[in-house]
């Protein structure tokens, strides 16, 4: 599969390495694809893969949301047509909103002709380098509308190395999933139990 990743910071980092892997295309778009701030991925990932957004879209099927949620109205238009694509938002707006809208996710489904999922939102980006802390696989989770954009969403949590991706439910969990990613936030950083942390759904 031809992923592009919106975002080259800790998350889009994490995932772009962990598809790679899987054998996936991976490409990152970004304004200044060698900027200072993407040397390090580059030097694990390749420069060849960095190029600017529009390229990036244009050339994958897939596409990772992983930039500031504030910044979602500029990297829509940058995009271009993405009309059929599936689009994944792993961002959480939870303390800053990409107005008028609530999430990304919901930008994302007004603005574009695209599927739309949430996903990859819900733990840090050392949990999505490496979900397996031995004796169980971390779980992801997921929301939307989109079947389309959700079976996708799924083998893709699967393919970076997570057991199960559970579905939240439609657009009206979106909220509830990124009030979830601020339960993880919560443990982790303000309860200090650190960021090698994560869930995992059990059953009796």
């Amino acid at each position: 599969m031809k992923i592009a990743i919106i975002g080259s910071g800790n998350v889009g980092g994490a995932l772009a390495q962990q598809w790679i892997k899987a054998g996936h295309t991976v490409l990152v778009g970004a304004r200044f694809p060698l900027s200072d701030k993407n040397t390090a991925l580059a030097s694990i990932i390749g420069e060849d893969r960095f190029t600017d957004v529009a390229s990036a879209v244009a050339q994958c099927d897939a596409v990772l949301i992983a930039s500031p949620p504030t910044a979602i109205l500029d990297i829509i238009e940058s995009m271009g047509d993405v009309s059929g694509k599936a689009l994944i938002d792993a961002t959480n707006a939870v303390r800053q909103k990409p107005e008028p809208y609530q999430t990304v996710y919901h930008a994302l489904v007004d603005k574009t002709g695209a599927n739309v999922v949430k996903c990859f939102n819900t733990t840090g980006f050392e949990n999505m380098l490496n979900p397996d802390y031995g004796h169980v696989r971390l779980d992801m989770f997921m929301a939307g509308d989109s079947d389309t954009a959700k079976d996708l969403a799924e083998q893709l949590a699967k393919d970076a190395g997570f057991e199960n991706c559970y579905d939240f439910g439609g657009a009206d969990r979106v909220e509830l999933l990124e009030q979830f990613a601020m339960a993880w936030i919560n443990l982790a950083i303000f309860q200090k139990m650190g960021r090698n942390v994560g869930f995992k759904l059990v059953r009796r």
